[in-house]
């Protein structure tokens, strides 16, 4: 959902610009084409994807941490000619190319070969985040020969791994005003979903309370009395037992994390901005902030324990979530794809089952905001550079709002922005099967062949149009997720409902700004529970069809025009 300012971690809504007034985009017709586009192959080695670049005779198949080392399995169809018959292995930054890094091994040239050298963990020289290429030796001049390729399995040297919260997917933004008298409890809450500021946490040594953080070869500082309350926080929801989802966010504003800010995103005016991927300084920062996070919020450390962590929010938008100053999709997804390795790699060394997503919108096909890239394209890019340089075991986060935002109907959506196939505009709870699917095409899958986590981070209904609507409209989005076996949380957006948010329709709150319970908390209370037949029940009055049978069976109701029907 677009927002336009945030309050005490909340997102803070703004309505899409209203739907018909810009012409469908040109639709992707498969993840294929985009793979074509960049000029490579799709290939299948021991169970994994990956892609090949054309133009390189050499493939790295593999780099995995082995004890202290990592190991690099290499092939070629076709032996590269060399000066000295020799394959040297170089180690990048994300924000270096060719061979501008530093030759980490040197070994034979041949068809197949495995290139070992150490870690380096926690380190000045730490190889856990970096990507690696072959080169070889040409007339004197070093020619790179591979694609480039990152560690997959950072997780092998994890010592903070504890064993996942997992208790079902009934989550909500929290109002932390309410959290300290049962209220989440009685609603049967299982997860929630919260927003941390990276450049909010980071300080420097001046700052009284400063949290010091030594971490490849340099001290870093976090901000004492906002990592405390986090703690508290965090702590207080596991000890309802209920498992915690982050949102990394860039404000951009702390004198203390400007070097957070990609160039490309300076002098910008945007919630959001791209985390810096460019230079050795906002890269090694950003590194500390994962292990920093990760290490923290691990449930070892007495600080309580984050199971999820999500990159961005909603990063295929922008110019209000992820700015640059490009157009370009490919520019923006190499940023944010390099920024969610990074992630990736610090938090997963730390503990093991952490669960790292990235985030995007429901304009599958159809963009309100000219700022901001299709969701399924952005998805194909960003599977695409996952693929060539190293498949990880990343998750899918999901925002399957209505379309426009404040329509009430979750179960009878507009037929020309709801459709039923692939090329559909939007992606909302009613046709959220056709993401499913998608993500079960074998690009698509995880290393281990599996179909990704499904996180459907953010999703909620107005009461603008009737408190009935947004009663039924959460029943069905509940159950809809609920019957699909891959979707492992329904976050509802929020818990009270937001002053600003409500001059746009949307009321999405489960009680409204005066404190007083919606009907709509009764029936999110009864889904998942015992009572769950009284919330069915509700649901299908106000549909006027049975919702299990609706479900059950996928009938999918539209109507014509995009206005609110009375």
């Amino acid at each position: 959902m677009k927002k336009d300012k945030r309050e005490n971690g909340y997102m803070i809504g703004q309505n899409k610009k209203k739907a018909g007034q810009r012409a469908m985009a040109a639709v992707l017709t498969a993840v294929v084409t985009a793979v074509f586009i960049m000029g490579g192959a799709l290939f299948g080695i021991d169970n994994t994807m990956y892609v090949k670049a054309d133009g390189r005779p050499v493939a790295i198949q593999s780099c995995t941490i082995s004890g202290s080392n990592v190991v690099c399995q290499l092939s070629a169809g076709s032996v590269p000619s060399s000066d000295d018959g020799k394959y040297y292995i170089y180690a990048d930054e994300v924000y270096q190319d060719g061979t501008a890094g530093k030759v980490v091994a040197t070994v034979d040239a041949g068809a197949s070969a495995t290139a070992v050298f150490p870690l380096n963990y926690n380190s000045a020289d730490s190889n856990l985040s970096r990507k690696f290429l072959v080169a070889v030796k040409r007339g004197g001049q070093m020619v790179q020969v591979s694609n480039e390729h990152y560690i997959t399995n950072p997780e092998a040297i994890a010592t903070h791994t504890s064993a996942r919260r997992d208790t079902g997917i009934k989550g909500i933004l929290p109002d932390l005003t309410k959290c300290s008298n049962g209220e989440l409890q009685d609603l049967g809450i299982q997860q929630v979903v919260y927003n941390i500021d990276m450049d909010e946490i980071c300080v420097d040594e001046t700052v009284a309370g400063a949290i010091p953080f030594n971490y490849n070869g340099q001290t870093y500082y976090f901000n004492g009395g906002r990592i405390n309350s986090f703690d508290s926080m965090i702590k207080s929801f596991n000890s309802y037992g209920i498992q915690v989802t982050l949102v990394l966010l860039n404000g951009g504003q702390s004198p203390y994390a400007q070097d957070l800010v990609h160039p490309a995103a300076r002098g910008g005016d945007c919630p959001g901005y791209a985390l810096n991927v460019a230079d050795a300084a906002g890269t090694n920062h950003l590194k500390a902030i994962g292990a920093f996070l990760a290490q923290r919020y691990s449930g070892q450390m007495g600080c309580g324990q984050v199971d999820n962590w999500i990159v961005g929010n909603e990063v295929n938008a922008r110019t209000s979530w992820w700015y640059t100053n490009s157009t370009s999709l490919d520019y923006n997804v190499n940023i944010y794809a390099k920024a969610f390795r990074i992630i990736y790699n610090e938090m997963k060394s730390q503990n093991a089952n952490v669960r790292i997503y990235n985030s995007i919108d429901q304009e599958w096909n159809r963009k309100s905001n000219p700022g901001s890239f299709l969701a399924k394209a952005y998805l194909d890019q960003f599977n695409y550079y996952m693929l060539r340089e190293g498949n990880i075991d990343w998750g899918l986060s999901f925002h399957p709002y209505n379309s426009p935002l404040y329509d009430p109907y979750a179960w009878n959506g507009p037929a020309v922005w709801v459709g039923s196939g692939i090329t559909t505009p939007y992606i909302t709870m009613q046709n959220i099967d056709i993401l499913i699917n998608y993500m079960h095409q074998s690009q698509f899958l995880s290393p281990s062949g599996q179909v990704r986590s499904i996180s459907l981070a953010e999703i909620g209904y107005t009461s603008s149009f009737g408190n009935e609507k947004q009663e039924a409209s959460i029943a069905y989005g509940y159950l809809k997720a609920a019957s699909l076996p891959d979707v492992d949380s329904f976050m509802l957006f929020r818990q009270t409902d937001d002053a600003h948010e409500m001059e746009s329709h949307l009321a999405m709150g489960l009680y409204d700004l005066n404190g007083n319970k919606k009907p709509s908390y009764n029936i999110y209370k009864n889904l998942g529970t015992a009572n769950e037949a009284v919330a069915k029940a509700r649901a299908s009055e106000i549909i006027g069809m049975d919702i299990d049978q609706m479900i059950s069976q996928n009938i999918v109701w539209t109507r014509s025009g995009t206005g609110v029907v009375q």
